[in-house]
């Protein structure tokens, strides 16, 4: 079975701390998309969704120390895009936890889609501000 959201080689910033990061990322959401697709109980979504949150957090809070430490200019604009995508998985997360049926494929085609776009855009920009100061 093929992944809902297969890593691409394009998605490499060419930043390997953010690069794995990014691929575990990919795999949580394949993990949560598989859960889903086979019916598992709101326990095991949970949890697996508790996983991507953490996750998202873990990376967002190394991108973030990344930008203070080398002065990168538009770290606000970015942290802000974070805190939307941590805000999204949150508020899915209370819903779940609340017995709503909420990891549908549209919540599942958003959280891909945010981080396809985060990181083909947000996240490639600041890529060559990065590997320039040396950060590997």
């Amino acid at each position: 079975m093929s992944d809902f959201f297969p890593w691409k080689d394009h998605y490499a910033t060419g930043i390997p701390s953010i690069d794995s990061q990014h691929r575990r990322l990919v795999g949580l959401i394949n993990e949560l998309f598989l859960a889903m697709k086979e019916g598992k109980g709101n326990d095991i979504l949970g949890k697996v969704l508790h996983d991507l949150a953490a996750y998202t957090k873990t990376h967002f809070a190394h991108e973030e120390k990344l930008f203070a430490e080398h002065r990168y200019p538009k770290a606000a604009v970015h942290i802000r895009e974070h805190q939307g995508l941590v805000q999204q998985v949150a508020d899915v997360s209370k819903d779940l936890a609340a017995g709503k049926p909420v990891l549908t494929l549209r919540v599942m085609n958003l959280l891909k889609d945010w981080l396809n776009t985060h990181i083909l855009g947000s996240d490639q920009a600041y890529a060559p501000f990065l590997r320039e100061r040396g950060v590997q």
